[in-house]
């Protein structure tokens, strides 16, 4: 009984061994075989001249049924009637290049085989001028013909060859044939206007391609010049804040001084007539900057009446910017490290930015993702980190895509900083930027991201 036993188990094993590899297999099959994906064709080289491979074929056709026609039906000689036939053969691959010539080739053997026939001509029924098999042939040249050249070239070669056609039905004529002309012009008209509208769609198709990435340079140029002015504009605004202290500065400096000396005095005044001066030069800028029109003459006139004055936002304002944001519906989470000391104007107003755009890009392009910023303080900068979780659900279109890093690394590079815009492998995406404040700029990768940092000793 002791001796059953591991057999029994071994048996066992090897049975639930053999079932799951049973299963394995099967499971394999399955996924390999019983679907519907697509697998598209490669675009490899055999594809490419697949075309090329038809027409081949079809021309081998032509070849052998020409022959044929001409010498049974037509009692041409063999070596005469596949002379003919080779000619008509032959326009067809050379219409594959050389459409022009081809169809010189083609109505040429057409033109020999008809005077041909009508000199051997006897007391039975043929196809004239345009056996089957050179009709065809000559509709394949005058396809290709249409499809590589312009419109007057197809349209004239396609009256030529009427013209041709009832030259030999109608002016020269033969007795007791079956006559091919007319459905030879009507074949001729329909594949030229088949050609010339599929040339027109493909000529169509690719300057609406070629118009549609001109305009999306434009587009892009023109956002990324509103976004240079808009950043003249703010600097323009923090220079003018400095400069007005300046100058008040220098006003107010003598009366704190004892007996100031004339030097001093002339000095000082010197100073805050430069600054009055930078000053007025710097509004008339602003007014330019900010008008709508500059050129109409109201812009020039009364610019400064019209020109709406607000402070430029800093970091001081970045938790009611974040309640905007959570108020149109996204989860915003905030945090900030290091030591906060503080900043240059353009720094906090390029950071302040920077946190804008980017929460607006995920409420645009990442609906139902939850966003979080994080301002890291170093001694040498500020980097700023904006990321935001998986969407929930795919975005509306919107033809603005990817304008908005236009705006942030104009504002970077500006001050000599870094950044980097890449999707996270959860599916959600970041941005991070480093502002320096002295000493040259550093890669964004150099400092770690908060949200990948181990809180493990």
């Amino acid at each position: 009984m002791s001796r059953v036993e591991p057999v029994t188990r071994w048996g066992k094993r090897l049975g639930d061994r053999s079932r799951a590899r049973a299963e394995r297999v099967l499971r394999v099959l399955h996924d390999d075989l019983w679907t519907w994906r697509a697998d598209p064709l490669p675009p490899s080289v055999w594809l490419r001249w697949f075309p090329h491979g038809i027409v081949c074929l079809a021309a081998f056709g032509v070849l052998l049924g020409n022959t044929a026609q001409l010498n049974d039906h037509s009692k041409l000689q063999p070596e005469f009637a596949f002379l003919i036939a080779l000619g008509s053969a032959s326009a067809m691959v050379l219409a594959l290049w050389r459409p022009v010539p081809a169809w010189w080739l083609s109505t040429a053997a057409a033109v020999v085989g008809a005077f041909a026939v009508l000199m051997n001509a006897e007391d039975y029924k043929f196809t004239w001028p345009w056996t089957a098999a050179g009709l065809i042939a000559h509709m394949f040249v005058m396809l290709l013909l249409a499809l590589r050249v312009r419109t007057r070239v197809a349209v004239e070669a396609c009256a030529l060859s009427a013209l041709i056609t009832y030259i030999l039905q109608g002016l020269i004529g033969a007795q007791n044939y079956q006559p091919t002309g007319w459905l030879a012009v009507a074949l001729f008209a329909v594949v030229v206007v088949l050609g010339i509208a599929l040339r027109g769609r493909r000529e169509a198709r690719s300057q609406l391609a070629e118009q549609t990435s001109l305009t999306a340079e434009e587009r892009a140029r023109r956002t990324l010049l509103e976004e240079r002015g808009r950043i003249a504009r703010e600097l323009h605004d923090v220079v003018a804040h400095h400069m007005s202290v300046i100058s008040i500065q220098a006003q107010v400096a003598p009366l704190l001084v004892k007996d100031p000396p004339d030097e001093l005095k002339e000095n000082l005044a010197g100073i805050r007539q430069n600054a009055l001066e930078a000053l007025t030069e710097l509004r008339r800028v602003l007014g330019v900057l900010r008008a709508e029109h500059p050129d109409a003459p109201a812009a020039s006139e009364g610019a400064d009446a019209a020109v709406p004055h607000a402070p430029q936002p800093t970091l001081d304002r970045l938790d009611a910017l974040v309640e905007n944001t959570r108020a149109a519906g996204l989860t915003v989470t905030t945090d900030t490290s290091g030591t906060r000391r503080p900043l240059p104007p353009g720094v906090e107003l390029s950071a302040y930015r920077i946190v804008q755009e980017a929460l607006s890009n995920v409420l645009r392009h990442a609906p139902g993702a939850s966003a979080q910023v994080h301002l890291i303080h170093l001694p040498i900068g500020l980097r700023v980190v904006v990321s935001n979780t998986r969407p929930q659900r795919a975005p509306a279109p919107s033809q603005g895509a990817g304008h908005g890093l236009l705006g942030m690394r104009e504002r970077v590079a500006m001050l000599d900083g870094t950044l980097t815009a890449h999707p996270m492998p959860d599916g959600g995406y970041q941005v991070a930027a480093f502002l320096p404040v002295d000493g040259p700029a550093l890669p964004v990768d150099a400092f770690p991201d908060p949200s990948t940092e181990d809180d493990t000793p």
